[in-house]
C-alpha cells in the first residue's frame, strides 16, 4: 500500500471533482475473457463504499466494495488486456480493478485518457482513507454503511422515506419477531418531523436504537451503576477491574472512554457513560474475544526456525483450481500481505529461455518468474520484516536455471546476502530476528563430494510433482498433440486416486475433495479452454477432449463400484496386507530420480536445502528442510509422532496437500501443526474451514506469519495422541458462557433467501487441538429470533495443551431444509481474554454472540465426560477399536446425515440435567470418547434431547425402529473414529 501514500494528501477541489465524476457516471467499455467488450455506466454509489454498473443481469449483485479492492493498475497489464491485440485500445484508456478474495480482475477502457485518469485517481484515494483507518473508526465506518444500506434496501420506492408496511417487512429481513403493535409503537416515537408515517433516515436511526437496546447490556450496566441508569468513571473502573479483569485502570482511562463513546453532551458534561455509550464501549474492539495486544507481535522472536510455526502457502500463483486455473504474479502479494511467509515457486522452461511459474502436466497458465520475483521483491516485507522462505520447485533445464539465479540477485541484491546472519550456534538454525528483511530460497543444493569447482551436478527429484505418475501427467508438448488414450488415462488416474486420497480428508464440505468436484471442474473448465484455444482442434485435442466428456458417465458407475474395494472400513483395511502399505521411507526411496542442478542456484540456497527422507544423515547438520505430501506426512504421524516431533526440534518439515486435490481443497492442518510441523503449506485461494484455522492460528502474534511453538515441542517429547499428553502439566479450564446474540442473518445460501422463515439460532463451540482437547458443546435451539435472540448458558471445557488449541464459535439456523450454517469465528485459546467480550462473526457486518469468559487452571486427573460406548453400533465390540486414535474409517452417506440431523439440540426445548444417565449406566457413558464423523468429541456431560420419533431419518437408515433408549440415543449422535492423523 506504499503506492498510495501519495494519494491521502491530494487537494479537497481535486478529490471533490474526482467524487463527482465517479458519482455521475461514465461509460465504459468492459472487458470479458472469451468474448467481446460490453458497454456498461460505472458509477460510484453516494456514500462512495461501491463500484456499481448498469445494465447487469446480476442486478444487486452488480457491485465491487471500495473495501475488497487489492488495487488497481494503469495501462493493459491484466492478462486479459494482453490477450487484445497491441493497436486495438490506446494505453492511456485502459485500467484494471483487481478485487475479491480470488483477485478477480475488472479490465476497464475509457474513451479518453482524462476519465481514466480521474477513476484511477479517485478510486486510489478511496483506497488509502481506508489503508491506515485503527479498529475503531473502521467499526464505525462499516456500522454507518450498513446502517445506510439497509434503510436504502427497505425503501422499495426510492422516495428516502421508509412507511410502515416497508419498516414491517425490514423487521422480517433482520429476523426481528415482534408483535405489531411493538413496531407501530417505536414507529410512531421516532417520527417526530411534520410528515408523519415516515421515516426518514435519521428517524429510521433513532428508530434502530430503540428497537436495538440490549436487556443484557442494560442489566450489566444496572449492577455496577447502584441501579442508575448510567456509570460514573468509578464505576466504569470498577467494572473493568472485576469483570474484564484489567490492570491499571485509571480514572483518565475511563473518561478518555467516556469522551469517546458516550453518544449524549450532558453526560459528557458529567463524565458519565449511559446505555447508548456503554453499548457502542462494549461493541467496539476493545471490548472483542481477541487480546488486542496479540495484534502486534509480542512472542520471543529470537528462538531457532524450527521453533516456530511458518505460514505457508501451496501453488502460490494459482486463482483456482489445480488443473485449469489462472496462474497470477498477484497472488504472491495478496498471501504476503495476508502474513504468508514461505511461498511456493514451480518454474518450467519457458519459450525464448525465459523460465515460466505454472502447475506442471496441466492447463493452468503460465507466467514469467521474472514477474513472480519482481512482485515478491516489492511485497515481501510491507507487513512485517520477518524472513520470507522461497520454496523453488525447479524443473528447469540448467540453462533456464542460470537465468532464475541471475533474476534471484539482479531482484533481491542484498536481501539473498546471509553472510552476516548470527546463528549463535553452527548447529542452530538462525532466528526471525536475525533474518528481518532477508529472503531465504527453499531448493536443492550440489552434494558437498563434488566441490566448489563443479560447474553442476546430479541432485535427487522427489518434489511434489512427482506425485502424479507419468501416465498421469498432461502433455501439451506431445508430438501431433495430446491423444485420446492419454487425456482418458490422465482423467481416470486421477479418479481413482481421489478415491483414495478422500478417505483422509477432514472437510465440513462434503462435496469438495469428491469425484464430484473433480468431474465438475474437469467437465466445464477443459471445454472451456478447448473452445477458447481454436488452435488446439488442429492437433485433435478439442475433439477428443469432448468424447472424453461424452464417457464421463461410464466412469461414474465405475469408480462408484471401485470405491468398495478400497477399504471403506476398519475389517477390509485389516485384510490388506502389509506389504500393500509400506512405509513413508520405503515409498519415498521405491524410484530415485535425478536432475542436473547448477552451482549459481545451488549456492543461493543456504539454510532452507531440500532433502527427501532418505538423503537425511543423522550428522548433525543443519538447514535441511524435508517436505511430504500429506499421504506420506498422515503415516508418519500416525506409525512415528514422537519420533516426528524430535526431528522437527533441529530441522524445518514442509507438508503440502495431495497433488489429487484438483478443486485446491485443503486438509486439516492440525495433525501435523501437533507433531511439530512448521511448514503446513494450504492453498491460500480457497476459502473454508481449514483456511479459516489457519488464518486463526497465525492471526496472533501480530499476523506476522511466525508463531512460536509450545515448549514441550521444542524440547523433550511426549505422546500428543495419549489420553492425558502432559501429566505434570496444570491444564486450562474454560469456562464459557454464551449470554445472547446480535443481528445474526439468514443463512448465507438459504432456499428461499430473504423471504424465508426467521432462523432459530443455536451457538456451538468446538475446542481444536491435541486429539484429546477435540470435542465440542452446543446451546438449545432460541425460536423465530436472529436479531438478539437470548442463550444464557455455560459451556465448560478442559484443555490440556492450550498452546496449540484453537476455539471456533458457530451459528446455525436450525432449519431442516436448505443449509443452516449462518457463520463462525475461529481464535487461538492463547488470545482469549476473558470478561464480557463480542465474537464478531467473519464476514458479516454486524453479526456477533456475546459471551463471559472466564480460564481457570486446574491440576491433577480431571478427564472430560466422554460419550457413550458403542453408539450406535451393532456390534459393541466394534467401538472397541474406535478408541484407538489410528484407526479410520470412511464416513457414509447415513453419517454425513446423522451428523446434520442429530447434532442440532431439540428445537425450544430445554436440556434434560439428567439426559441419558436416566436410560444408561454411568458406567458406559465414560468409558469411550464418543466423536463425530468429523473426529470431534461430542460432549455429553450437557446432553440434549432425542427429537421427535416422527423424525423419518432413523427409519430410513436403521430400517426399522429401535427400542426407544436406542431411538434416544441415535438423537444424540453417532460413536465414530477419533481424529484421522
Amino acid at each position: 500500500m506504499a503506492d498510495l501514500e501519495v494519494y491521502k494528501n491530494l487537494s479537497p477541489e481535486k478529490v471533490e471533482r474526482c467524487m463527482s465524476v465517479m458519482q455521475s457516471g461514465t461509460q465504459m467499455i468492459k472487458l470479458k475473457r472469451g468474448a467481446k467488450g460490453l458497454v456498461r455506466l460505472f458509477y460510484l454509489d453516494e456514500h462512495r463504499t461501491r463500484l456499481r454498473w448498469r445494465p447487469s443481469r446480476k442486478s444487486e449483485k452488480a457491485k465491487i466494495l471500495i473495501d475488497s479492492i487489492y488495487k488497481v493498475t494503469e495501462g493493459r497489464q491484466s492478462e486479459i488486456f494482453h490477450r487484445q491485440a497491441e493497436g486495438n485500445f490506446d494505453p492511456s484508456c485502459c485500467f484494471t480493478i483487481y478485487h475479491g478474495n480470488h483477485m478477480e480482475s475488472l479490465d476497464l477502457i475509457t474513451s479518453n485518457p482524462e476519465e481514466a485518469r480521474t477513476w484511477i485517481t479517485g478510486l486510489k484515494y478511496l483506497m488509502a482513507g481506508i489503508s491506515d483507518e485503527d479498529s475503531l473508526a473502521k467499526r464505525q465506518r462499516t456500522h454507518d454503511q450498513w446502517l445506510k444500506h439497509t434503510f436504502e434496501e427497505a425503501d422499495k420506492n426510492g422516495d428516502g422515506l421508509l412507511n410502515i408496511e416497508e419498516t414491517h417487512q425490514l423487521m422480517h429481513k433482520l429476523n426481528v419477531n415482534l408483535p405489531r403493535r411493538k413496531v407501530r409503537q417505536m414507529f410512531q416515537e421516532a417520527d417526530t418531523d411534520e410528515n408523519q408515517g415516515t421515516l426518514t433516515f435519521e428517524e429510521f436511526c433513532v428508530f434502530y436504537k430503540m428497537m436495538s437496546l440490549r436487556r443484557d447490556l442494560y442489566l450489566l450496566l444496572l449492577s455496577y451503576s447502584d441501579k442508575k441508569d448510567h456509570l460514573t468513571a468509578e464505576e466504569l473502573a470498577q467494572f473493568l477491574k472485576v469483570e474484564q479483569k484489567m490492570n491499571n485502570v485509571t480514572t483518565d482511562y475511563c473518561l478518555d472512554i467516556i469522551r469517546k463513546f458516550e453518544v449524549s453532551e450532558e453526560n459528557k458534561a458529567k463524565n458519565v457513560l449511559g446505555i447508548e455509550g456503554f453499548t457502542s464501549f462494549m461493541r467496539s474492539p476493545a471490548c472483542d474475544v481477541f487480546n488486542p495486544l496479540h495484534h502486534e507481535v509480542f512472542q520471543d522472536m529470537e528462538q531457532p526456525l524450527c521453533n516456530y510455526y511458518i505460514a505457508s502457502s501451496h501453488n502460490t500463483y494459482l486463482t483456482g483450481d489445480q488443473l485449469l486455473s489462472q496462474s497470477r504474479a498477484d497472488m504472491y502479494a495478496r498471501v504476503l500481505q495476508e502474513g504468508c511467509r514461505c511461498v511456493e515457486v514451480d518454474c518450467w522452461d519457458g519459450p525464448d529461455g525465459e523460465p515460466v511459474v505454472h502447475h506442471g502436466y496441466t492447463l493452468t497458465s503460465k507466467i514469467l518468474f521474472r514477474d513472480v520475483v519482481e512482485t515478491i521483491n516489492k511485497h515481501a516485507f510491507v507487513k512485517n520484516e520477518f524472513p520470507v522462505i522461497l520454496s523453488i520447485e525447479n524443473h528447469c533445464s540448467v540453462q533456464q536455471q542460470r537465468k532464475i539465479a541471475q533474476y534471484l540477485k539482479a531482484i533481491f541484491r542484498d536481501k539473498l546476502d546471509l553472510s552476516s546472519v548470527d546463528t549463535g550456534d553452527s548447529k542452530q538454525l538462525p532466528s526471525p530476528q536475525s533474518l528481518r528483511g532477508k529472503i531465504l530460497v527453499k531448493g536443492k543444493k550440489l552434494p558437498y563430494h563434488l566441490g566448489d569447482d563443479a560447474e553442476e551436478g546430479d541432485v535427487s527429484d522427489e518434489d511434489s510433482a512427482d506425485e502424479i505418475e507419468d501416465e498421469c501427467k498432461f502433455r501439451l508438448h506431445c508430438n501431433n498433440g495430446t491423444t485420446e488414450h492419454q487425456v482418458e488415462s490422465f482423467i481416470r488416474k486421477k479418479l481413482e486416486s481421489l478415491l483414495k486420497e478422500s478417505q483422509i480428508r477432514d472437510k465440513e464440505d462434503p462435496d469438495s475433495f469428491t469425484v464430484r468436484a473433480l468431474l465438475k471442474a474437469t467437465h466445464e473448465g477443459l471445454n472451456a479452454h478447448l473452445t477458447q484455444h481454436p488452435d488446439v482442434k488442429e492437433s485433435g485435442k478439442k475433439s477428443h477432449g469432448r468424447s472424453l466428456m461424452t464417457n464421463f458417465g461410464k466412469y461414474k458407475k465405475t469408480t462408484k463400484s471401485r470405491s468398495k474395494s478400497y477399504g471403506t472400513d476398519d475389517e477390509e483395511d485389516a485384510q490388506q496386507p502389509p506389504s500393500k502399505e509400506p512405509s513413508p521411507l520405503s515409498r519415498l526411496g521405491r524410484r530415485r530420480k535425478t536432475m542436473k542442478l547448477c552451482r549459481e542456484l545451488s549456492d543461493l540456497v543456504v539454510y532452507t536445502n531440500s532433502v527427501a527422507a532418505q538423503d537425511i544423515m543423522d550428522d548433525g547438520s543443519t538447514g535441511n528442510v524435508l517436505s511430504f505430501s500429506e499421504t506420506r506426512a498422515h503415516q508418519v504421524v500416525q506409525q512415528k509422532a514422537e519420533q516426528f516431533m524430535v526431528y522437527n526440534q533441529k530441522q524445518l518439515t514442509r507438508v503440502y496437500p495431495s497433488a489429487y486435490r484438483i478443486d485446491s481443497s485443503n486438509f486439516n492442518p492440525l495433525p501435523y501443526w501437533s507433531t511439530g510441523c512448521q511448514l503446513v503449506a494450504l492453498n491460500y485461494q480457497s476459502e473454508g474451514r481449514m483456511m479459516q484455522l489457519n488464518r486463526a492460528k497465525f492471526k496472533t502474534n501480530g499476523n506476522c506469519g511466525y508463531v512460536l511453538k509450545p515448549q514441550q515441542m521444542c524440547k523433550g517429547t511426549f505422546n500428543p495422541f495419549s489420553g492425558d499428553p502432559l501429566p505434570a502439566n496444570p491444564k486450562k479450564q474454560l469456562v464459557l458462557k454464551v449470554i445472547s446474540g446480535q443481528q445474526l442473518p439468514k443463512p448465507p445460501d438459504s432456499m428461499f433467501g430473504d423471504r424465508g422463515e426467521i432462523i432459530d439460532p443455536f451457538v456451538e463451540v468446538e475446542i481444536i487441538g491435541l486429539p484429546v482437547d477435540c470435542c465440542k458443546d452446543q446451546t438449545r435451539v432460541v425460536d423465530d429470533n436472529g436479531f438478539n435472540p437470548m442463550w444464557e448458558e455455560t459451556l465448560t471445557f478442559t484443555v490440556h495443551m492450550p498452546e496449540i488449541a484453537l476455539v471456533r464459535f458457530l451459528v446455525w439456523d436450525h432449519d431442516p431444509i436448505g443449509r443452516d450454517f449462518v457463520g463462525q469465528r475461529t481464535v487461538t485459546f492463547s488470545s482469549l481474554v476473558p470478561g464480557y467480550r463480542h465474537v464478531y462473526l467473519e464476514g458479516l457486518t454486524e453479526a456477533s454472540i456475546f459471551v463471559h469468559i472466564t480460564i481457570n487452571d486446574i491440576c491433577g486427573k480431571s478427564r472430560q465426560l466422554q460419550g457413550l460406548k458403542g453408539l450406535f453400533h451393532k456390534n459393541p465390540r466394534l467401538a472397541a477399536s474406535d478408541s484407538n486414535p489410528h484407526s479410520m474409517r470412511k464416513r457414509s452417506l447415513g453419517d454425513r446425515i446423522l451428523r446434520r440431523t442429530a447434532s442440532a439440540p431439540a428445537k425450544g426445548r430445554k436440556k434434560s440435567k439428567t439426559g441419558f444417565h436416566e436410560m444408561v449406566e454411568i458406567k458406559e457413558s465414560v468409558c469411550e470418547p464418543a466423536r463425530e464423523p468429523d473426529g470431534v468429541l461430542r460432549r455429553t456431560a450437557r446432553s440434549l434431547q432425542a427429537r421427535p420419533v416422527s423424525m423419518p431419518v432413523g427409519r430410513t437408515l436403521l430400517g426399522a425402529w429401535p427400542p426407544a433408549p436406542a431411538v434416544a440415543e441415535a438423537a444424540e449422535g453417532k460413536e465414530s473414529p477419533p481424529v484421522q492423523f
